[in-house]
């Protein structure tokens, strides 16, 4: 159901309708004295705004001189009607922010031993939702206003700031959190956030995430307990079930156990991918790791069917692709 609309919002609405109908009507009314539609919108306009133009023809008539009296009133009234509820709305709403920031750090302060969770994507939404279920507490980090105002629709505590600033950090209660995850898109920031956090506090737990393999060694120089790669994560899932006795389900009948699959690697951004190698293919007669090198992260090979019906899992970077073969890959979605 939609939210109820604030008292400014209602006042702001009822200001609007009484304004248009005031203008619609003593439009109406001059347009009934001879006047064009133009003329009578334009004085109706000059009058109510009190901008004192002068008018557009003549009021000579007594009964228009009346008419224009009363539009004075009314239209003159309307827009400081208008103009009040619009301060009232804008006014309220700081309030409201300032009142609702300084509670949400009221609530940060208290927290103690809970985890700080730095960029609220898809990972760090099913993180949230995870720590929520098993009644662990949690703040989260982020830049972008849309996804903070998200989390706090969501009843999560929230920060709005850069996580690689040691401030905000402090903010979020680094001093008493145990844990600390950050799972932004980009790894040279979860770098410089894992160093930032590990310099401040050298004994908490700290979670990275990496999107490209060559960045988990980077990630552990600058201080993260564990590393976790999606994309790996993903295709070692993949080879668990291509490994099981009716292993065919992964990419031919759309089973349940798939589509749940299928769900949770979307969830972290990531696709099953069948790539046929044929006599016209650029891949054929080259090796795996090759073709993972030029592609800069963005699949990794789960395994190659070869055309004699043999499946190669977690294929060497060594593995060379002939025709007929099938390289089956983890690629973002």
């Amino acid at each position: 159901m939609p939210n109820p609309l604030s008292r400014p919002q209602k006042n702001l609405a009822y200001a609007s309708g009484y304004v248009i109908a005031v203008m619609s009507v003593f439009a109406i009314g001059y347009h009934f004295a001879g006047w064009s539609w133009l003329d009578s919108i334009y004085m109706v306009f000059i009058t109510s705004f009190s901008v004192g133009f002068g008018e557009v023809i003549p009021v000579t008539d007594p009964w228009l001189r009346l008419w224009t009296m009363a539009l004075i009133a009314f239209g003159c009234s309307g827009i400081i009607f208008i103009t009040g509820t619009l301060v009232q709305l804008l006014t309220e709403t700081q309030i409201q922010q300032a009142l609702g920031g300084k509670r949400m750090e009221k609530e940060i302060g208290k927290l103690k031993n809970h985890t700080i969770i730095c960029g609220y994507g898809r990972i760090g939404r099913m993180i949230a939702n995870q720590l929520q279920a098993g009644n662990i507490p949690f703040v989260i980090v982020d830049q972008a206003h849309d996804r903070i105002a998200e989390a706090g629709d969501a009843g999560w505590l929230t920060l709005n700031g850069e996580a690689t600033d040691e401030a905000v950090l402090l903010a979020a209660g680094i001093n008493r959190a145990r844990v600390l995850a950050t799972v932004l898109p980009n790894d040279a920031a979860n770098v410089f956030i894992t160093l930032s956090a590990r310099n401040m506090r050298p004994d908490i737990q700290i979670i990275a995430r990496g999107e490209v393999p060559s960045t988990e060694r980077k990630l552990l120089q600058a201080g993260a307990n564990r590393v976790v790669l999606p994309a790996h994560i993903g295709a070692d899932r993949i080879a668990h079930l291509i490994l099981h006795p009716n292993a065919r389900e992964l990419l031919g009948e759309r089973s349940k156990s798939r589509l749940d699959f299928e769900h949770h690697l979307t969830e972290l951004g990531l696709d099953i991918g069948e790539i046929e190698i044929n006599a016209n293919s650029p891949w054929l007669n080259r090796r795996v790791g090759d073709i993972e090198k030029d592609a800069s992260g963005q699949f990794l090979a789960v395994a190659i069917r070869r055309e004699d019906g043999n499946t190669e899992m977690k294929p060497d970077s060594t593995a060379v692709l002939k025709a007929g073969d099938a390289l089956v890959v983890m690629k973002r979605g």
